[in-house]
């Protein structure tokens, strides 16, 4: 399993995380969802 270290604006880790409490986030959420977006990412890009 690979390891990202990235910075991002505050803003948007907060609303980030924000968003991930709403649904219910718990151990690892992040991960996921940042692997979720990446790939989603990466998707629109092909």
């Amino acid at each position: 399993m690979g390891v990202m270290r990235i910075k991002i604006e505050d803003e948007v880790d907060r609303a980030f995380r924000t968003k991930i409490a709403e649904l219910g986030g718990k151990k690892g959420s992040l991960s996921k969802y940042v692997e979720e977006a990446i790939i989603l990412w990466m998707r629109g890009r092909e």
